[in-house]
């Protein structure tokens, strides 16, 4: 048996390696659907949602009767009884004797002895026990449940507002972070390319300074370039490092030893609305908004529950005894059902403190969603700036790298030919370079701005209706 496990793990050892060290290719789509299901912030909204559930319940509760039982054992210091003086029967019947027989004394005198006794007659024992089931149903609570219902469901609402929100802010970090890894990855080879082509240019140097060709200043020159090629490539992979990491915390697969490879490339369109279709979006679809809509909403609820406390409380009410010892039922029916109310005349003014608090609630709320509203407007006018600027730079600078590769090609065959100086190579290298980065960058500005742009007009999705629009034309 044990040939056996050694055959197979020399059998599995190539593709574990394998799988260790070569990439995972990762689109955004996927890179999505990942977090989707790792991610524990939404894991957090999902039970933030089902909290806000069960707090309707709870409202809802109030609509139904309460029943519940109770008993009691009860020791009496004294027995519970009906003590009658019988004189009071006596004094009637020793005037209506002395009335008929004014000189009698006998039956007079055994009226007087009867009647200074008192007949008592026992209620209850002095031990008592019973057990009783209770129902109280409110029919009348002032508006009370209909609005606590309300509120309940307002929660509901608020709850998966929020989920939303996070999803879509976590849309956006997952974007920003997906393509700044995909950035890092393009500078990282642009700065390869820089480093590998001032080398060859630096061993080229070398050998016209030998023959003559050059000065030592311009060998120098393409020497210290190379040396700072090399060092922005240095850097440049350290940040593609940092970027990988970003991800894969994002992402939740620290652990996985997976090294990713984003598939899905820079992009940039012109198919987008104007900046007040965006601006339109804020009061119907922003989060932040429409949350305080939400609050407004329960705030003006409870101003309602503060307001319904003047007004009285009606329940139906019940009664049955379950079970008696020592206690008569001529004395304590089984059975009871009645309606009673409540009705609070005077508490202090704490309903009016209450009603002037939620009312100040309402109306703080109001004016934070309409400051809310001002500041959206001019952040989405700032996140479309940035598309704009991106767009232009895009433009600009796609006709700057055609001319500085040609530059680029030109001084390289005039360098070879004698015609151009070590510098001037070196500087049409470093250009281009710094052209691409920038190309670079303006893209990745642009998908950024444009996922922020999403998310804060509450349209995450019109991010993905542009990308995949841009991925069918290439």
């Amino acid at each position: 048996m044990p040939y056996k496990i050694v055959i197979l793990f020399i059998c599995c050892f190539p593709f574990t390696l394998r799988a260790q060290t070569e990439g995972y290719s990762l689109s955004l789509q996927e890179a999505m659907e990942w977090m989707s299901s790792n991610n524990p912030s939404l894991q957090i909204a999902d039970k933030t949602i089902e909290i806000a559930r069960g707090e309707r319940q709870k409202f809802n509760a109030f609509w139904f009767p309460a029943l519940d039982a109770s008993g009691m054992y009860v020791h009496l210091s004294n027995k519970i009884e009906v003590r009658q003086p019988l004189d009071t029967y006596t004094t009637p019947a020793k005037e209506f004797v002395q009335s008929i027989l004014p000189n009698d004394q006998l039956i007079s005198s055994i009226l007087d002895q009867v009647g200074s006794y008192t007949l008592s007659l026992p209620l209850l024992k002095r031990n008592l026990t019973t057990v009783d089931a209770n129902l109280s149903w409110p029919i009348f609570t002032g508006g009370k449940r209909i609005y606590a219902s309300r509120i309940g469901n307002r929660m509901i609402d608020l709850a998966q507002v929020g989920k939303d929100e996070t999803q879509a802010l976590l849309q956006t970090e997952l974007i920003e972070t997906y393509y700044a890894l995909s950035l890092a990855a393009k500078v990282k080879e642009v700065r390869k390319a820089t480093y590998l082509n001032l080398q060859r240019h630096y061993e080229h140097a070398l050998k016209l300074e030998a023959n003559g060709m050059i000065t030592k200043a311009e060998r120098l020159f393409a020497d210290v370039n190379r040396q700072e090629a090399k060092r922005e490539w240095e850097s440049a992979k350290k940040a593609h490092e940092v970027a990988h990491r970003a991800l894969c915390s994002l992402l939740n697969a620290e652990d996985s030893n997976i090294e990713f490879s984003p598939t899905s490339p820079l992009f940039i369109t012109n198919a987008l609305p104007d900046s007040l279709y965006f601006q339109s979006l804020i009061p119907s679809s922003n989060y932040a908004v429409n949350k305080l809509r939400l609050e407004e909403s329960i705030a003006d609820n409870e101003l309602r529950i503060s307001q319904s406390a003047y007004l009285p409380n009606i329940a139906l009410l019940g009664k049955q005894t379950l079970y008696a010892h020592n206690l008569p039922r001529n004395l304590m029916p089984r059975s009871m059902v009645g309606i009673g109310f409540t009705w609070n005349l005077f508490d202090g003014l704490n309903r009016e403190a209450d009603v002037r608090v939620a009312r100040l609630t309402q109306q703080s709320l109001a004016l934070g969603k309409e400051k809310a509203m001002n500041d959206l407007q001019v952040w989405v006018q700032k996140l479309y700036s940035e598309l704009q600027q991106a767009q232009d730079e895009v433009s600009t600078l796609q006709t700057t790298i055609t001319m500085s590769e040609e530059l680029l090609r030109i001084r390289r065959k005039s360098f070879e030919e004698g015609m151009s100086t070590s510098t001037e190579v070196v500087d049409a290298e470093v250009m281009l370079s710094k052209v691409q980065i920038a190309l670079l960058l303006a893209y990745y500005q642009f998908d950024v701005s444009l996922a922020s742009l999403c998310s804060v007009c509450g349209v995450p999705e019109m991010f993905w209706s542009l990308f995949n629009s841009t991925q069918l034309k290439n």
